[in-house]
């Protein structure tokens, strides 16, 4: 069992019982009363969110990590607004603020990162050879 595992467990447990805490003592002095089956459903529900989280955060912790933008030389992605010569780019699910190496390219197009200016991609369109 991992320690990711274990810690979100204990975690989800606290929080459970700090739930407990103030619906049968808490709120009973405001004058709010919470019926029984109405705690459980509570208790349900966050805990099918802490699961949801964990799952959300598993994947995001697993995700290869992008170790800056000499490392994005040869990733393939396309064309959000016109680079006549600069515009936005979709690489990797993220935006990007491009220049063409070539001439005009139109929105929707592949593109493939051949080089960096300062903090923008250099990208060419990406040709049928290329594989896309």
């Amino acid at each position: 069992m991992s320690v990711r595992l274990i810690m979100a467990t204990v975690s989800t447990i606290l929080e459970e019982t700090a739930i407990v805490i103030v619906v049968l003592f808490g709120l009973p002095r405001v004058g709010i009363y919470l019926p029984l089956p109405g705690l459980i459903t509570l208790m349900a529900v966050w805990l099918a969110v802490s699961v949801v989280i964990y799952q959300v955060g598993g994947r995001a912790l697993r995700r290869k990590l992008l170790a800056g933008l000499p490392h994005m030389v040869g990733s393939k992605g396309k064309v959000v607004s016109p680079l006549a010569p600069e515009g936005l780019v979709r690489i990797k699910g993220e935006l990007w603020v491009a220049k063409s190496a070539g001439g005009v390219l139109e929105s929707g197009e592949e593109v493939m990162v051949v080089g960096q200016d300062s903090l923008k991609l250099v990208v060419r369109e990406t040709d049928v050879t290329d594989g896309v």
